[in-house]
């Protein structure tokens, strides 16, 4: 994902669709690429920083990878879990 380039976008207030329009893209392309599942070509890297007047460099920086990972539910509450279960043996009731 493009981070920056969202960041950029979104400063600009443009929508996505307008800037689409005025680099003469499909949207469906444009959004492919923000989003991280499509490689802009190095004319489509230039003409979008041209039109956000951004560093193209930084816009088409890709997140960390670490930064991009979440934690998985099950093993974080797993360990919750397992932190609140007492494992010394249940002293017997006298009833």
């Amino acid at each position: 994902m493009y981070l920056n380039l969202k960041v950029a976008i979104w400063q600009t207030g443009l929508r996505q669709n307008r800037l689409a329009q005025t680099l003469n893209m499909d949207e469906a392309l444009l959004s492919r690429i923000i989003n991280g599942f499509r490689e802009p070509t190095p004319e489509q890297r230039t003409r979008i920083a041209q039109v956000l007047q951004k560093d193209e460099q930084w816009l088409f920086a890709r997140e960390p990878e670490a930064a991009q990972e979440t934690p998985s539910v099950g093993a974080s509450a797993a360990e919750a879990i397992a932190v609140g279960i007492d494992s010394s043996p249940a002293e017997p009731n006298p009833a």
